[in-house]
């Protein structure tokens, strides 16, 4: 991340061990509860996936730039959509904070607003997921609801 880079950040505390936290990333099983629908395997490091969002007929190619287990991982959408970075630190025992940063340098003043309230947005509801499905078993179904024809 370059400091000319425009950056949106959210985060959430789940209160589960942080191995839990980074595993329902990286393992697609998991992930389509509260993220995509379907993928086309899990986060390796270098390798591009599919998710795919089935209710909005939506899919995009996904390239893992680095993961480091734990506590980091990096990945890129392609142009001209930003890279994404998923940031988790222990807080104590049995909770991880997740942060997600979602940055380009490639963004006009006029784009940067209308990402900043889309992704802002999104990436909320991804963490509103991951919480509700890791600490209480429920599917929330955001973004099938969120994205309907």
């Amino acid at each position: 991340m370059d400091k000319n880079d425009y950056i949106i950040v959210v985060q959430m505390l789940i209160w589960k061990p942080v191995s839990e936290v980074f595993n329902a990333f990286i393992d697609p099983s998991i992930t389509k509860n509260f993220w995509f629908t379907k993928s086309s395997g899990p986060l390796e490091m270098g390798k591009i996936v599919t998710w795919e969002w089935e209710a909005s007929d939506v899919s995009v190619r996904v390239h893992v730039e680095e993961i480091i287990e734990n506590k980091l991982i990096k990945l890129d959408f392609g142009n001209p959509i930003p890279k994404l970075e998923i940031e988790f630190k222990t807080y104590g025992d049995n909770a991880t904070l997740v942060i997600i940063k979602n940055y380009s340098e490639k963004y006009t003043v006029g784009r940067i607003i209308n990402e900043i309230i889309e992704s802002t947005g999104n990436l909320t509801s991804v963490l509103d997921g991951l919480k509700a499905y890791l600490e209480h078993n429920i599917q929330l179904n955001l973004f099938g609801d969120k994205f309907v024809h």
